[in-house]
C-alpha cells in the first residue's frame, strides 16, 4: 500500500468488532450478486484490507494523527494527499458533504506541516453571527462598540505561527469576504476600532461543502478570494461512497466516546451500511453516541441503532415507526431534528433556525452542545 501520508488507518480486528464477522458481499458485472454482509446497496469490502490492518496502521510513521480512520481506496486516496499539501504550507481548500470530517483532516494537515508546535485556530464562518463576525475575525480594542469593554484579540492574531481554519468559508458575507482577501495579501490586521497594524503569519486551511465556482457564478463568493484559496483543493467522499470505512470508523468512534470494548454485531453492522448517511461521519457518530444509551452490555446489535429509513426524504415525524425498541431519549430526536433541516437548508444555519422556529443563538448553543456531548 502507498503511505503517502502520515494518517492513519485504524485496525479493524480487537476494536469492537473481529474480521472473521465481517462477511462481505460479492460483485459480477458490476452488480451485487450475493448481498453478503453489505446487503444489495453497498459496494465489496475486501476482508484482506481488513484482517491486514494493523499491519497497514503500522507502516503509516508514529505522529499521525489518530482520529483518521480510514479503509476504502476512496479516503487512503485523500490521505495520500495530506503530508506533501502539509509541507508545502500552499492554501488547501477542503470541500465535501456536511459531517465528512473536513475539520478532522484540517487538524490532521496542521498536525502534518512544520508549524504543527502552533496554534490551531478555527473560525467558522457559518456559526458567527454576522455583526460579530469581523469582531471574532480581527478583534476589536476596548471602546470600539457598545458591549466592547476590553480588548479582543481576533482569530487571525490568535493563529500567528500556526494555521488558521476557516471553517464553512462558504457562508461568510460578501463584506468579510473583501477585508479577509485584504488580510491574507497585506500579512497584517488592524482591530475593529484600532489604529495599529499587527502583522500575523499564518497558514489558512479552509473548508466548505458548497461548489465554490458554482458560488462565484452566482455572485456569492469573490473570484479573487476563491483563487487565493483553490491553490490545492482537495475533494471529500460522501461516506455513502465509501462503505468499507463503516466498520473501521464505527470502531473509531464508539473508541472515541469512551466505550472501546463495545463490540458491533454483523446485523448492526448491515444496518448501519444500509443507509445512505446524508449526515456522513458525523450522523454515524451520533447514531452511535444514542445507541450507547441503550446497551445492557458489551454486543451493540441492531435493534440498539436509531435509525430512520433509507429514505433521506423521510419526515422526522415518521422516523417514530422506527426506533429501537425501549425508545429513544429526547436530545437523540432533537438532535436529528436539527441536522435534517441543515441539510435541506445546505448548512445555513441561520434559515434552519427559522425552520426549527428557534433563535440562531439558541440553534448554535445546541450545536456546540452535541458536539461537546459527542467529543466527550
Amino acid at each position: 500500500m502507498t503511505t503517502g501520508t502520515s494518517a492513519v488507518v485504524h485496525e479493524a480486528s480487537g476494536v469492537g468488532f473481529d474480521t472473521e464477522e465481517i462477511p462481505t458481499g460479492r460483485r459480477s458485472d458490476g452488480a451485487v450478486t450475493e448481498s453478503g454482509f453489505w446487503g444489495k446497496r453497498a459496494s465489496r469490502v475486501p476482508q484482506t484490507s481488513l484482517r491486514h490492518a494493523h499491519d497497514e496502521a503500522a507502516a503509516f510513521p508514529p505522529k499521525a494523527n489518530r482520529k483518521v480512520a480510514a479503509a476504502s481506496g476512496a479516503m487512503r486516496r485523500v490521505l495520500d494527499l495530506l503530508e506533501p499539501l502539509a509541507r508545502a504550507e500552499v492554501t488547501v481548500t477542503l470541500i465535501g458533504e456536511t459531517g465528512t470530517g473536513k475539520d478532522v483532516l484540517a487538524r490532521t494537515i496542521h498536525q502534518l506541516s512544520p508549524r504543527r508546535n502552533g496554534p490551531f485556530v478555527v473560525f467558522d464562518c457559518g456559526a458567527v453571527a454576522s455583526n460579530l463576525a469581523e469582531s471574532e475575525l480581527l478583534g476589536h480594542e476596548r471602546g470600539a462598540f457598545t458591549g466592547a469593554t476590553g480588548a479582543h484579540v481576533g482569530a487571525f492574531e490568535r493563529a500567528h505561527g500556526g494555521t488558521l481554519f476557516l471553517d464553512e468559508i462558504g457562508e461568510l458575507p460578501l463584506e468579510l469576504q473583501t477585508r479577509l482577501l485584504r488580510l491574507l495579501g497585506n500579512s497584517s490586521v488592524r482591530r475593529v476600532g484600532g489604529t495599529q497594524d499587527r502583522p500575523f503569519d499564518v497558514r489558512i486551511i479552509a473548508a466548505t461543502n458548497r461548489d465554490l465556482q458554482a458560488e462565484v457564478g452566482a455572485g456569492r463568493c469573490r473570484q479573487d478570494l476563491y483563487f487565493r484559496l483553490a491553490a490545492a483543493v482537495v475533494q471529500i467522499p460522501p461516506l455513502r461512497e465509501r462503505l468499507e470505512d463503516i466498520p473501521v470508523l464505527a470502531a473509531r468512534l464508539l473508541e472515541d466516546l469512551g466505550h472501546k470494548e463495545i463490540r458491533l454485531a454483523p446485523e448492526a453492522l448491515r444496518s448501519l451500511a444500509n443507509r445512505h448517511w446524508p449526515g456522513n461521519v458525523r450522523e454515524l457518530k451520533n447514531v452511535l453516541a444514542c445507541a450507547v444509551a441503550f446497551l445492557d452490555g458489551s454486543l451493540l446489535e441492531a435493534r440498539h441503532l436509531a435509525l430512520p429509513s433509507t429514505s433521506s426524504e423521510q419526515p422526522v415525524a415518521e422516523q417514530v415507526d422506527h426506533l429501537p425498541l425501549g425508545g429513544i431519549q429526547l436530545e437523540c430526536i432533537e438532535r436529528a431534528a436539527i441536522e435534517q433541516t441543515l441539510r435541506q437548508t445546505g448548512g445555513n444555519k441561520a434559515r434552519a433556525a427559522e425552520l426549527l422556529g428557534i433563535a440562531p443563538s439558541t440553534l448554535y448553543v445546541k450545536l456546540k452542545r452535541y458536539q461537546k456531548t459527542v467529543d466527550g
